[in-house]
């Protein structure tokens, strides 16, 4: 009976995976990759936990390029993680909540892997880019099971530098409302529906549990 259900699972996984396009297919995605990426969901994300490692490196130094994973100086002297993570967890929430209604009830696991906003030095002269990565999974809300397998995002883009960031910064616009805007937009792109039918997805991918 174990390999009767075995079997029939994944010739359902094989149904599944044939109708994927084959931008979202690869002969080595892990399996949960094959059944359903983020684009194939009409999502409603329930939770967003964001992870920022303490080994990442913060970095103090007033240089153009300071070392480190982490340089952040918007906010007062102090636990750099913190804040870091405070910026992430509004901007993803922002981008989440801007989707549409789905049915589908899963969880945003987020780990940081960079954040790079600019230096004193390099902000009030050459500017440069916000250097920030991450890696995001959706889990099933309801089991903690992984329905997409993990992906890497480069969020980086240009920061203001010199007059302009001077200007920017009288209207209001500081690093950290442009981050969170620019992060807010990336989320919202990775989550966005795209149709397919996410009960099969997640039904299989239960089945396959309990094998």
């Amino acid at each position: 009976m174990r390999i009767v259900k075995l079997g029939a699972a994944l010739m359902l996984g094989l149904g599944l995976a044939a109708c994927a396009s084959p931008e979202t297919a690869s002969r080595n995605a892990p399996l949960v990759g094959l059944l359903t990426t983020p684009a194939a969901l009409p999502l409603d994300v329930q939770e967003i936990r964001v992870s920022v490692p303490k080994s990442l490196r913060v970095s103090e130094a007033n240089r153009y390029l300071p070392s480190g994973d982490i340089v952040w100086r918007e906010d007062a002297p102090g636990d750099r993680h913190a804040q870091v993570k405070a910026i992430l967890e509004s901007a993803f929430d922002r981008g989440a909540s801007s989707l549409p209604q789905g049915t589908v009830p899963v969880v945003l696991d987020v780990e940081l892997q960079r954040f790079h906003a600019l230096s004193e030095k390099a902000r009030y002269t050459v500017g440069g880019r916000h250097g920030i990565k991450f890696t995001y999974v959706l889990r099933d809300a309801a089991t903690g099971a992984a329905l997409t397998a993990p992906k890497s995002v480069d969020a980086s883009f240009r920061a203001l530098g010199g007059q302009e960031a001077i200007n920017a910064e009288r209207k209001g616009i500081t690093q950290k409302v442009r981050i969170t805007e620019h992060l807010a937009q990336v989320i919202r792109e990775e989550l966005s529906s795209g149709g397919g039918d996410p009960a099969q997805a997640v039904a299989m991918l239960r089945t396959l549990n309990r094998i």
